[in-house]
């Protein structure tokens, strides 16, 4: 029940820090911008950012823009999205997964856009390139544009959606390409809003909405509020349904250990048979004998539960410093088994259990209530 309940949260809480490392837990776009990776701008606007950080929850906001391109090899052409991010970008989930080089830093300042780019390591074996070399990416719009990244950094962060796909780049390099406004009001594809406690994902996104959606900003667009539950439903309707499946087999291993605990307890009191008549014969009464008995049961299953949970906190270890239990990527966007502790969680499955196995526990113990003294000193 520990293994199960501790994979699970770790399973969770492992994809949707991925999910949030990509695309934010909460966006504020142009209303009117609609699914594609060319959407409508809006302008930076201080007093926006400033609404939103104050929000309780609330840990970062930054900017982003979005272009799709094409990157043209020897061999092959393959479409891409370039993300670009600017001096606020919060780089700790590339920092965790990069695999060689280092990402970008744009200055708070800047003159001239810079032309490095941050690819997965998807990315780089399709082109053949690594940190150093050069990609080219063609926009296809009214007049076909080329540029030419340097590949400064190499991520891998096992969700194969986002690492086919995303690039990371220079947000100005990208305003250029769209043709926004750079130098007098920055414009941009939208906010990225970082959270503390992703629990309170949907309150939080509520009081954002309260505070800035659905408002004009200074060009008189609307602003839209997404969620990251919002852009990636599927994703999220497969984890809920994880939480079935594993109160299912909470279930079947609580009527496992009943029929375990149940059987143990039936034995003792046909191996004390003899000890039940002695004393019943001598006054004792069947309230008495019963507490015995259900006493006994109770110190196997604490018995039961002490190794259960040091098995479960040296597996969790043993997993957490060597990942010896892996996992196929491609299905499970994880590459090894995560395991996450909730003391919470698991002083309520030891607490639990002890409560459900003493009611269950009661009912093999009203055999003793039939039990003939005469004939149980006899029994052999």
């Amino acid at each position: 029940m520990l293994m199960s309940v501790a994979i699970l949260d770790g399973f969770k809480q492992s994809i949707e820090k991925k999910l949030t490392g990509f695309a934010s837990h909460i966006t504020v776009t142009n209303h009117d911008a609609n699914y594609s990776y060319q959407a409508n701008p809006i302008e930076k606007n201080e007093e926006i950012e400033n609404k939103i950080l104050k929000i309780q929850g609330v840990k970062h906001i930054q900017a982003i823009a979005i272009k799709a391109g094409l990157v043209k090899t020897m061999n092959d052409t393959y479409g891409v999205v370039l993300k670009g991010v600017g001096a606020d970008y919060d780089w700790s989930f590339i920092e965790e997964n990069i695999v060689r080089g280092n990402h970008f830093v744009v200055p708070q300042k800047e003159t001239k856009p810079l032309k490095d780019v941050v690819i997965s390591e998807e990315m780089a074996k399709k082109f053949n390139v690594d940190t150093g070399s050069y990609i080219y990416m063609y926009f296809i719009e009214e007049q076909t544009r080329m540029r030419k990244y340097k590949v400064v950094g190499i991520y891998n962060s096992s969700l194969s959606e986002f690492d086919k796909i995303y690039i990371y780049a220079d947000i100005h390099d990208i305003e250029r390409l769209n043709n926004w406004n750079y130098k007098d009001k920055e414009q941009f594809t939208g906010y990225e809003i970082l959270i503390n406690d992703f629990k309170k994902l949907d309150k939080v996104a509520l009081d954002v909405n309260r505070k800035v959606g659905f408002r004009f900003d200074n060009k008189g667009n609307k602003l839209k509020i997404s969620t990251i539950k919002e852009l990636y439903p599927q994703i999220f309707d497969w984890l809920s349904l994880l939480n079935m499946n594993a109160a299912v087999l909470l279930i079947i291993m609580f009527f496992v250990a009943s029929i375990n605990m149940i059987t143990a307890l039936l034995i003792l009191i046909l191996e004390r048979t003899n000890m039940i008549g002695l004393l019943k014969a001598i006054g004792s009464t069947n309230k008495s004998i019963r507490k015995i008995f259900i006493f006994n049961g109770l110190i196997i299953l604490l018995k039961g539960l002490i190794w259960g949970n040091l098995i479960t906190f040296a597996i969790i270890l043993l997993q957490h410093y060597t990942h010896f239990i892996p996992l196929n990527p491609q299905i499970y966007y994880i590459n090894y088994v995560p395991f996450s502790i909730d003391i919470t969680k698991i002083l309520l499955i030891n607490i639990g259990m002890i409560i459900l196995t003493f009611l269950v526990l009661l009912l093999p113990s009203m055999f003793i209530t039939k039990i003939d003294p005469v004939k149980a000193i006899k029994f052999n």
